[in-house]
């Protein structure tokens, strides 16, 4: 875990910039580096080295050719800080005031949804480097360990839970109490994703964990998404005998569509071992042979894929969502500014400007372009939390300057979680950090309410 040195209290008392660079320093005498690159550039291509095609494809990928993705990049090359020197800069302040609470920074944790690609303690691992640096974790709807597991590892930490809007309104209202009841903040409902996104690395490498039984820990954990998987044995099972004794009835069935059979390989039996692995917290057993044989294991990915999401969700749907939870609701996903305009009428305490990180679109409006409209539809009347496209501290800046309340990171963490775990989430998370120290002070401030658009040049 990450310290300040102890023979440098000069260094503690300079920021977290200053902390970070001593650290890194001291410990270069004895010959020690790092465990994540610090450049970001770097920082991806270990990542890579360091995880599966597949997890690399899931983590990376965006959808189509990846104009979006570009696009969130090339957004920030708009923008330019100036430097003003001569003021005095010795002590500032990273802290800022959100949902009521006044937090040490501006930096959250997006929501990623199965870890588990990269490293087994997966979400686990993030919540306690998050805790570890006074950052909230948003703990997605698609995580690798059920929320009160995530909980229990750090139980310090501050977290936020992101629902998918499923089809079933009885599983969204339990996913909802549960998330009150471990001790979540606030609900992130993400709102673009209603439809998956055409993600051209994951099509070309026909990998969606989702049907391997991965990411769906939440949903096995859920006592309504259980029941809903045994009304799906039993109807299956119904469904037969029925058959078996209409053997006279004429009626002609109706037209079905049944899903073309998978053919049985090597890596079909293995996907297969994994889903009766996973299996346990539907069957009740930690016996293979037993899950290998119910039928429950594979019932609830099916179950998974039918309830995931539904694309009739609508604005008056989203007013269900204060009968099922007290906690504050951030609606994630907005990126037009009429729909933040919108938000705010329909009381949202919070929203998330997000393109998911150039995932669901390709070609999409990248976000920090849409960022100061937004801000001048509803900034001082409701936070907006920004993310898609920040790879560093400078970003953080940039997007605090333009209108942003908060910051979040995403594939950056996932990046340093397939290196190093724990430590390369909390090495991730301390470096951007410290950029955003560095650039603060560099610009002549002293805290984040004092960045605004006087810190920046537009090209």
């Amino acid at each position: 875990m990450s310290s300040v040195a102890p023979e440098d209290p000069a260094a503690a008392a300079r920021g977290i910039s200053r902390r970070t660079q001593s650290e890194i320093y001291r410990a270069g005498i004895s010959g020690t580096r790092p465990a994540v690159p610090v450049d970001p550039s770097a920082l991806e291509r270990a990542a890579r080295k360091a995880s599966s095609a597949e997890a690399f494809a899931y983590i990376a990928g965006g959808a189509g050719s990846e104009r979006t993705v570009a696009a969130n990049r090339a957004a920030f090359e708009r923008w330019q800080v100036w430097p003003r020197p001569l003021r005095d800069v010795s002590s500032r302040d990273l802290s800022i005031e959100f949902l009521g609470t006044r937090r040490a920074t501006p930096l959250l944790l997006a929501p990623l949804g199965v870890m588990e690609l990269v490293n087994a303690d997966a979400d686990l691992a993030v919540a306690r480097a998050a805790a570890s640096v006074g950052v909230p974790y948003t703990l997605s709807n698609q995580a690798s360990y059920p929320m009160e597991a995530v909980a229990d590892a750090a139980p310090a930490g501050s977290r936020l839970f992101q629902l998918y809007w499923s089809s079933s309104d009885e599983l969204n209202a339990s996913l909802l109490r549960r998330a009150e009841a471990s001790g979540c903040e606030a609900i992130v409902v993400t709102l673009d994703t209603h439809l998956l996104g055409w993600r051209t690395r994951d099509l070309d490498l026909a990998y969606l964990p989702f049907t391997r039984g991965l990411g769906i820990a939440q949903y096995t954990s859920d006592p309504v998404f259980q029941q809903l998987v045994r009304e799906r044995t039993r109807g299956a099972s119904a469904g037969g005998a029925t058959a078996a004794a209409n053997t006279e009835d004429t009626t002609p069935p109706r037209a079905a569509e049944p899903n073309p059979p998978v053919k049985l390989t090597p890596k079909a039996v293995a996907a297969g071992v994994r889903i009766a692995r996973k299996g346990s917290a539907i069957t009740g057993s930690k016996s293979l042979r037993e899950n290998l044989r119910s039928p429950l294991p594979r019932a609830a990915v099916e179950t998974f894929l039918e309830v995931f999401s539904t694309p009739a969700l609508t604005w008056d749907d989203l007013a269900k969502a204060r009968e099922w939870t007290k906690l504050p609701i951030i609606l994630k996903g907005i990126v037009h500014p009429d729909d933040a305009t919108r938000a705010l009428d329909a009381g949202a305490d919070a929203i998330w400007v997000s393109n998911h990180g150039g995932r669901q679109i390709d070609q999409s409006v990248p976000t920090l372009a849409a960022l100061p409209e937004i801000e001048r539809r509803v900034g001082g009347r409701m936070p907006i939390v920004f993310d898609s496209g920040v790879r560093g501290g400078a970003d953080v800046a940039i997007a605090l300057a333009l209108g942003a309340t908060a910051v979040a990171i995403g594939r950056p963490y996932a990046y340093g979680l397939a290196i190093a775990g724990e430590n390369g989430v909390r090495e991730v998370v301390r470096n951007i950090l410290a950029e955003l120290d560095i650039t603060m002070g560099l610009a002549g401030a002293t805290s984040i309410e004092e960045l605004d658009r006087g810190v920046l040049r537009e090209e």
